[in-house]
């Protein structure tokens, strides 16, 4: 049996809807709403056995918001931003893409 380790937690994150990446350039936390945030919640990092993932959930419930797994970093599930350290993007998608 695998037991679910919790790696990191933050108790304040803010998700936002961002614009496509412009080419090769990468994300820019200048080009974002910062103001106003679609949500707002708890981030924490999993690990259960060889997999980690980053869980976005409710503050209060505890409900899960969205499940982003890291397969790597760099990779394609989280990416740096070119003008800040304090803001990352997730790749994240439902069921349906």
């Amino acid at each position: 049996m695998e037991y679910e380790s919790v790696v990191l937690v933050k108790q304040e994150v803010f998700v936002y809807k961002i614009p496509p990446r412009q080419s090769n350039r990468g994300y820019r936390a200048a080009d974002w709403n910062l103001g106003e945030p679609t949500w707002t919640g708890r981030l924490r990092m999993v690990s259960k056995g060889k997999t980690l993932a980053v869980k976005l959930e409710d503050k209060v419930t505890g409900a899960l918001f969205a499940n982003c797994p890291i397969e790597a970093y760099p990779g394609v599930a989280i990416e740096a931003v070119s003008d800040s350290s304090r803001y990352f993007v997730l790749r994240i998608q439902d069921d349906n893409g």
